[in-house]
C-alpha cells in the first residue's frame, strides 16, 4: 500500500510538475525587447524561416528598430527590411512581426531606374534623381489610389539621406514589372523612379500590414549613410 501511495505522488508531481521530480522544466523566460539576448533570439528564430536573409543585415536593422522604438515610434512592432546588396532577380525584401518573431511577406522589390541594372549600387535623396533612397523611413497611415494604383507613402527619417522621400513621392505600390514572371523573361526586374514597386498581387496585402507608423530599413553598405546615421551609431 505503501508503494502505491508513492507511486502515486510521484506520478502527480509528473504531471502536475509540482516537487523534486517533472518530466516537463519550464520553459525559458522571454527576453526582455531591446537587450541583446533578445536580438540574438530575433536573428536565431527569424534565421529559421528565411534563410536567404543576411543575419549581420538583420541584426543592424533590429538595432535601428530599437532605437526608432525609443522615440516612440512603431507600437506594432512590425519591421520591413529591404536589402540592396542583393540583385533584384532575388526576394529581397522582408516584413517581420517582430512580437512573434515570424516572417509575413518575403518577395521581390524594384529599385530606381538610375540605381543600376540588375544590382542597386547608386543612391540619391535628390528630386528627379530616378534612384533609391538608403535608411530608415516610417509609413504613413493613410494608403492611397494613384497613378500606380494602391500605394502608401513613405516619410525618410535621416536627415541628407532620404528625408526628401515625401516631397519626391517615394512609395509603396504594385507593378507589373516587379515579379518572378518579368525575371524569368528579361533575367531582371523593372525598375521605378525610385519607389518600392512590388508584385501586383502582393501590394494590396503588404501595405494593409506595413501602414499606420512602421519601420522601414533600406539598406546598402554605403559609407557616408553607416558613419552618420544616428540609428546605427547614436
Amino acid at each position: 500500500m505503501k508503494i502505491r501511495y508513492m507511486l502515486g505522488i510521484f506520478i502527480i508531481s509528473c504531471i502536475t510538475g509540482w516537487g523534486p521530480f517533472s518530466l516537463f522544466p519550464p520553459s525559458p523566460p522571454t527576453a526582455s525587447i531591446g537587450t541583446s539576448t533578445w536580438i540574438k533570439e530575433e536573428v536565431r528564430k527569424i534565421g529559421l524561416q528565411a534563410a536567404n536573409i543576411n543575419s549581420s543585415v538583420l541584426e543592424m536593422s533590429l538595432e535601428a528598430f530599437l532605437r526608432a522604438r525609443a522615440h516612440g515610434m512603431d507600437a506594432k512592432q512590425l519591421l520591413t527590411i529591404i536589402d540592396y546588396t542583393k540583385p533584384s532577380t532575388e526576394r529581397r525584401l522582408w516584413v517581420i512581426d517582430l512580437k512573434q518573431a515570424r516572417v509575413l511577406f518575403n518577395t521581390w522589390v524594384t529599385h530606381g531606374k538610375n540605381s543600376g541594372t540588375i544590382n542597386a549600387t547608386s543612391f540619391s535623396n535628390e528630386p528627379g534623381s530616378l534612384k533609391s533612397s538608403l535608411g530608415v523611413f516610417l509609413t504613413t497611415g493613410m494608403p492611397y489610389v494613384g497613378g500606380n494604383g494602391y500605394s502608401l507613402r513613405l516619410q525618410g527619417l535621416e536627415r541628407g539621406i532620404n528625408d526628401n522621400a515625401y516631397q519626391r513621392d517615394i512609395v509603396v505600390h504594385g507593378a507589373w514589372y516587379a515579379n518572378h514572371n518579368v525575371v524569368k523573361k528579361y533575367g531582371f526586374l523593372g525598375r521605378s523612379w525610385g519607389c518600392l514597386a512590388v508584385d501586383e498581387e502582393t501590394v494590396h496585402p503588404l501595405i494593409n500590414t506595413i501602414k499606420d507608423n512602421t519601420l522601414v530599413f533600406v539598406y546598402y553598405p554605403d559609407r557616408n549613410w553607416l558613419h552618420h546615421s544616428s540609428f546605427l551609431t547614436g
